[in-house]
């Protein structure tokens, strides 16, 4: 017999509309997602998130009080809650630091820069001076966690003899910014390069630049760590 209650088999119409239930907070937090990208923090009314996911304001309200607590409930559901991922994946990662930093900037790209979530950074970016609260939620949610990660990934690689860095605290930027960029091209209608840009060709650039940087000579003669 199906694993499902009684009820659902006897008044099928209630089981769909408790599935309708239980699906609106996620298509909410997608409609949200698309119209703040779209339109910005600013210019996106709640009644239109409420129009794109299909239901009214007061259902909305019933699940996101305001349209902040809409805003970090979209930045936790789609970059912020990657994180314990990504924590896990560096504790059980085996392989050599330059080969971290490769995998770490590919599977950026796919879970976060390639997606919808990635247009989140230009919105803060720029209206985050407007709108503090949102920024620092933004600063201890992503910013710094997203940071962390990158120091001990470099912290790991001068303690392992791969990297050499005098300056981990603005090293770290030399990885962020290159990404950063890669985020801000894609929601800017290509503004930045009049040529079209291949993210994956970027990336791949990217990494062998800031390798040969950070790679200790003995590294560098390593293949496949620090070679490109």
């Amino acid at each position: 017999m199906p694993d499902r209650p009684i009820s659902h088999l006897l008044c099928p119409l209630r089981a769909k509309r408790a599935r309708r239930k239980e699906a609106r907070p996620g298509e909410l937090l997608q409609a949200a997602l698309d119209l703040f990208v779209d339109k910005g923090f600013a210019a996106t009314r709640v009644e239109e998130v409420a129009a794109r996911a299909g239901v009214s304001k007061g259902t909305l309200f019933l699940y996101f009080k305001t349209k902040e607590e809409l805003f970090q409930a979209v930045v936790k559901h789609n970059i912020a809650g990657l994180f314990a991922q990504w924590e896990q994946e560096f504790v059980d990662f085996e392989g050599s630091t330059p080969d971290m930093l490769r995998y770490c900037m590919r599977t950026w790209w796919e879970r976060v820069g390639l997606t919808q979530a990635s247009g989140i950074t230009k919105l803060i970016l720029a209206e985050g001076r407007n709108f503090p609260e949102l920024a620092e939620f933004y600063r201890r949610e992503v910013v710094r966690p997203g940071q962390a990660l990158i120091r001990r990934m470099l912290e790991r690689g001068v303690a392992r003899g791969e990297f050499e860095i005098a300056d981990i605290d603005h090293t770290l930027y030399a990885v962020i910014a290159p990404m950063l960029f890669l985020m801000l091209w894609r929601h800017s209608a290509n503004a930045c390069v009049d040529t079209e840009l291949d993210p994956e060709r970027y990336l791949q650039a990217l990494s062998d630049t800031v390798l040969r940087g950070l790679c200790t000579p003995a590294a560098r003669g390593q293949p496949p760590s620090c070679a490109s």
